[in-house]
């Protein structure tokens, strides 16, 4: 049986670092490859439509020099799509914001304040939003950090 990680009961704050905790993927039977697919620039879309084979690559993270295996998918949005103009914008929603900004950044914990800084949205929303007992994309606090 695999093991569930527990969350703990203490209110997030806005020096909690949150992240995309991709195993709520799996336990809520939802597809995250799916999901990360939409969000592919137009030319990377038609690519991986034509090779849907999964394909784990070896992802060095920047701050820690540390070797990562991530889904091709993910590290095509990673290193092109999301650099893209038009990735994240002032229109963009802010939970798909937020999770945006988590795959531009290879996932790197962040803090509301941190948010806010990167998405000139408001750090208070950003807490409520995130801290609100529904999990988005699964953007959830980071108990290891």
């Amino acid at each position: 049986m695999p093991e569930l990680k527990r969350f703990s009961l203490v209110r997030p704050t806005l020096h909690t670092k949150f992240h995309i905790d991709f195993d709520w993927w799996s336990q809520n039977d939802r597809d995250w490859r799916v999901h990360l697919e939409s969000m592919l620039c137009p030319y990377h879309q038609e690519f991986f439509s034509s090779h849907p084979e999964t394909q784990v690559v070896d992802w060095v993270d920047p701050e820690t020099a540390e070797v990562k295996p991530v889904d091709g998918v993910q590290h095509i949005l990673i290193k092109h799509c999301a650099r893209e103009p038009g990735f994240i914008t002032e229109h963009t929603a802010l939970v798909d914001a937020i999770f945006r900004l988590f795959l531009a950044n290879g996932n790197i914990p962040l803090t509301p304040l941190e948010l806010s800084s990167h998405l000139g949205r408001p750090a208070e929303t950003i807490l409520r939003t995130l801290s609100s007992g529904r999990v988005f994309w699964g953007v959830r606090p980071c108990p290891e950090c």
